[in-house]
């Protein structure tokens, strides 16, 4: 089963295994909605999420101590991909791309989508292409542009 991730551990808070959070995701409210989630391939219950922008905290079944809480820095949050709320027409979550085959505009193939990057712009998407090589692409209409599966690429952006 498809996994997503809606968090990453960025440390401890406190000294009761409390976590703090950077989010990949609008709210703590979508990731609270999860009773159970998924760290480091252990599935555990999510007890409590709290707190907004940058002071997300989080309490995990079986984290007690700040040691442990510390132990998991760096791992990710991640829920059942079906366990999501249905999409819109247009939207689309990360882990839905990886994979797509990516064209040009004659059906030309040009690569796959291997990730998808958010450094604060928008979304860029990271194209393997046929030789190996690699580029990253902004997710933009008439520069990438999802239709019936994939991704139709402008090639200039691939060099």
């Amino acid at each position: 089963m498809t996994r997503v991730a809606l968090a990453a551990i960025a440390g401890a808070h406190g000294i009761r295994g409390e976590v703090r959070l950077k989010l990949f995701t609008d709210s703590a409210d979508n990731l609270a909605h999860h009773p159970s989630v998924f760290v480091g391939g252990r599935e555990l219950r999510l007890e409590k999420v709290g707190g907004a922008g940058k002071a997300v905290v989080a309490r995990l079944a079986g984290v007690s101590t700040r040691e442990a809480a510390e132990a998991l820095r760096g791992e990710l949050i991640e829920v059942d991909r079906a366990s999501l709320a249905p999409l819109d027409e247009g939207e689309y979550y990360h882990a839905d791309l990886i994979g797509l085959a990516c064209v040009d505009a004659d059906g030309t193939p040009l690569g796959t989508v291997v990730a998808v990057e958010n450094f604060g712009a928008g979304d860029l998407l990271e194209v393997e292409g046929e030789n190996g090589k690699r580029a990253l692409v902004p997710f933009t209409p008439g520069i990438a542009d999802l239709t019936d599966g994939r991704v139709t690429i402008d090639p200039e952006f691939l060099t």
